[in-house]
Parts: structure tokens; C-alpha cells; sequence
């Protein structure tokens, strides 16, 4: 029977934790060395049907630090050479694309988004540096399945809004052609992987419940996090991110449904990055997890 593994390369939000400039509560913590809270960097994840064709879902701005601390995504032979055979977008945010540019040394790979990230990343001359006759780019249709390695992957639109350095007044919402979720399947095993939703519809909600294991969007705690803390201006849904807690939160949601359901892209102000708060306490008394770096998932 087939065995998807997922391997959490980097488990906070835009920015990671603690966030260089930010001396927040949550933050202030990281700097003090507070044994109840662990750095995390920018939101990628790792999978693999066998163990050796791996699959990078989005590439964070710390990619190189977190193949460093990978040894299933290291070299294995030869003088070049990458267990890395395709990186698979849900965005074009620049912490899901930055990483890319680790990735620039004549290492074949394929790139795997929507035509709506594809056509930001080409508007970009910067992502010139993977050249076409190496890296190959290929658009996929929203709701139709492809295949590397053994997964089955399906990107599916989830809502949310355009990145946050194409807004011009007005964030507006995406319509589906850049922000998305991916479900991957091996054999009867699926996981779902959202790392960025502002809201939670019938449609996607369903489409959790049919997974073993879901990462889904934990930005905030409360949507006026950022606010409260006098670390931004803009609330959780301003931004494109639900909030865990409070009036269509996202925590009743997860607590309802079967299987493993973990909290993922973590943003430097949510407390439930600190062990034994109030807040983390309801996340797990509800049987949600928190990713950290490093988590593997078998399933």
C-alpha cells in the first residue's frame, strides 16, 4: 500500500518567528529564550510517496536553511543532484515563491501552479535565473488531478485575496486563479493542505472532512491580533486569514471534523506558539496540533 510522508520544512507565517523587527509578546519571548516557545521559519512543506521523489509544497524565502536541515531533501549521489523533483504552488505571496530562487543551479525540477501564480512569477524577469530548458513551468487547471511521484495532487481554489505587493487600494478577492489549497493523494491515504483561507466554506469545509490529515490556515488567534498588539494596522481577514477564535473562527470548524487536523503558517503575534498558554491550551483540548519545523506525518 502506497505511504504518503509529509515533512514540515518551515511552520510560521510571512516573516517567521520571532520576526526580525518585532519585539511582541510572542515575540519578546523567542528573543528572551523562553524555553516555551521554539523558532519556526516561513511555511513550506515536503512530501513524498516513497521516500525518495520529493514534492515541495511552495518555497519559502528560508528554503536553503530548511533543505539544510532536511537530509531526505540533501543530495544522495553523484557530484549534482536533488531528490526534488517539482515545486507546487497554492500562491505567488513571497513567502510561497521567494524560495524559488534557492533553486537556481541547473537542477532540472518542475513548477506546478495556476495559470494566475504562473503568470506572476513570469512577470518577475528575476525568476529568469531557472531557466526554461531546465525548470519546466506548467500550469494546471483548478479541480484536475495530476500525478508526480506516486501523488495524486489537486489544487482547489480557496478563498482569500491577491498578494499582498500586487494590491492597489482595495485588496479585493482572488477569484480562485491564485490563492488555493492543494490535496494530495497516495493510494487511499489523502491530506489536505491549506495554508492560507479566509473562510471557511461548505465547499471547502467538506473537502477537509474527507482527508487524514489537514494542515489548514492558524495565522491568528483573534482577527484584531495584530492590532491589539500594536504590531499592524490590519485584521486577520484584511489580510486574507481567517482567525482561529471568535465569531467564524476557524477552531469550531476543525474541531468537528474526523482525522488529524494541525494548525500551520503561524504568525509571529498568535499565542499559541507558546507552550501551556490559554490559548494553545484550547487549540489541543479541541484535538487540533501545532506544527512545528521538523514534524514528519505518515500516513
Amino acid at each position: 500500500m502506497a505511504q504518503l510522508t509529509a515533512i514540515v520544512l518551515g511552520s510560521a507565517a510571512g516573516g517567521g518567528y520571532p520576526q526580525w523587527n518585532c519585539r511582541c509578546p510572542v515575540c519578546r519571548l523567542a528573543w528572551e529564550k523562553d524555553s516555551r516557545v521554539r523558532p519556526r521559519t516561513q511555511t513550506s512543506l515536503a512530501v513524498s510517496a516513497d521516500g525518495e521523489c520529493w514534492i515541495l509544497l511552495n518555497a519559502s524565502p528560508d528554503l536553503r536553511a530548511q533543505l539544510a536541515a532536511t537530509p531526505a531533501l540533501q543530495p544522495q549521489s553523484g557530484i549534482r543532484g536533488s531528490p526534488i523533483a517539482a515545486v507546487v504552488l497554492t500562491g505567488a505571496e513571497i513567502d510561497q515563491i521567494a524560495g524559488l530562487l534557492h533553486l537556481r543551479e541547473r537542477q532540472p525540477f518542475a513548477i506546478r501552479a495556476t495559470h494566475g501564480a504562473l503568470d506572476i512569477v513570469a512577470a518577475n524577469p528575476v525568476f529568469d535565473v531557472l531557466a526554461p530548458d531546465v525548470v519546466t513551468r506548467e500550469a494546471v487547471t483548478l479541480g484536475k488531478p495530476f500525478a508526480i511521484g506516486g501523488i495524486e495532487i489537486e489544487l482547489f481554489p480557496a478563498p482569500g485575496k491577491v498578494p499582498l505587493y500586487l494590491e492597489r487600494g482595495d485588496p479585493g478577492s482572488d477569484d480562485g486563479s491564485v490563492n488555493t489549497g492543494a490535496e494530495l493523494t497516495a493510494g487511499s491515504r489523502r491530506l489536505v493542505f491549506v495554508p492560507g483561507a479566509a473562510s471557511l466554506t461548505p465547499a471547502l469545509t467538506a473537502r477537509l472532512a474527507r482527508a487524514d490529515v489537514v494542515l489548514f490556515d492558524g495565522t491568528l488567534f483573534t482577527d484584531d491580533e495584530m492590532i491589539r498588539t500594536g504590531s499592524g494596522t490590519k485584521t486577520g481577514r484584511r489580510m486574507g486569514h481567517m482567525p482561529i477564535d471568535g465569531e467564524g473562527g476557524s477552531l469550531a470548524v476543525l474541531a468537528a471534523l474526523p482525522g488529524r487536523r494541525i494548525y500551520i503558517h503561524i504568525n509571529n503575534t498568535n499565542p499559541i506558539l507558546v507552550d501551556g498558554s490559554p490559548e494553545r491550551r484550547r487549540v489541543e483540548a479541541a484535538g487540533v496540533e501545532i506544527a512545528e519545523d521538523g514534524m514528519e506525518i505518515s500516513l
